[in-house]
């Protein structure tokens, strides 16, 4: 079955768009004129949810966001002109980007990773449940994105393979990753540990014995301390470190 990423999770103090008080926005970005059509079918026949437009290449992205002002973007990876990536950076150097939730045939790929560490909130397979895409809509909307533990597990073996031509850039990854954790407290580096194995507020509150709010706390201290933008980047940066 198609994994899709998303867990209970908190909203985090990165730049958002003002919360919208009626459906959800959602801007399609993909190359395959079917995709957008099943997925504005799909998504289409939400009450919760609204397609405000679609675009056919990344170019278009940010002119797109500035007519549609969309919560979520749902962005394909590999496009001919401007690919995912590269509208996704873009789009998270606005004042007040959208979400952005990476579409792909691919589980992990180094694509993927690249666009999470841009800071897209998250991924979904093509051939994901609609079911599950609406759901995974409401929480990056909400800002809760993050990654399952089935995901997370895809990304350790990818990140920390070893033996491959990239072996040095992991290991730069790694001591740049290990100096930056190195200025967390004790407690925030568990807590990000934990972020990085997946689990979801309620799991953390109950493995490091602290409350939920507690939980939340720490998770925004740790983004405003790391200068990130979401738990997904913080997740990353643990496997850099190679701390799971």
């Amino acid at each position: 079955m198609a994994t899709v990423s998303g867990a209970d999770v908190d909203p985090t103090p990165g730049p958002h768009p003002e919360p919208s008080t009626g459906p959800v926005r959602v801007l399609i970005v993909d190359d395959d004129a079917l995709v957008r059509a099943g997925l504005s079918m799909i998504l289409g026949g939400v009450p919760e949810l609204r397609v405000v437009g679609e675009v056919a290449d990344g170019s278009g992205v940010l002119a797109a966001v500035e007519a549609h002002r969309p919560d979520v973007v749902l962005m394909d990876i590999r496009m001919p002109r401007m690919d995912g990536l590269a509208a996704t950076e873009a789009l998270r150097k606005l004042p007040q980007p959208p979400e952005v939730l990476v579409l792909t045939t691919f589980d992990v790929d180094e694509y993927v990773l690249r666009a999470l560490r841009a800071g897209a909130g998250g991924f979904l397979l093509k051939d994901t449940p609609p079911a599950e895409i609406v759901a995974a809509i409401g929480r990056v909307a909400a800002g809760e994105a993050t990654l399952s533990p089935t995901v997370t597990r895809k990304l350790i073996a990818h990140v920390t393979g070893t033996g491959t031509p990239g072996r040095r850039d992991a290991d730069l990854r790694r001591d740049r990753a290990v100096r930056r954790l190195d200025a967390l407290s004790v407690r925030e580096r568990e807590v990000a540990v934990a972020i990085g194995r997946g689990w979801s507020n309620a799991e953390i509150s109950a493995a490091l014995f602290m409350s939920v709010a507690t939980v939340k706390a720490y998770v925004s201290r740790l983004l405003t301390k790391l200068e990130l933008t979401n738990r997904v980047q913080v997740a990353l940066l643990v496997h850099d470190a190679e701390l799971v």
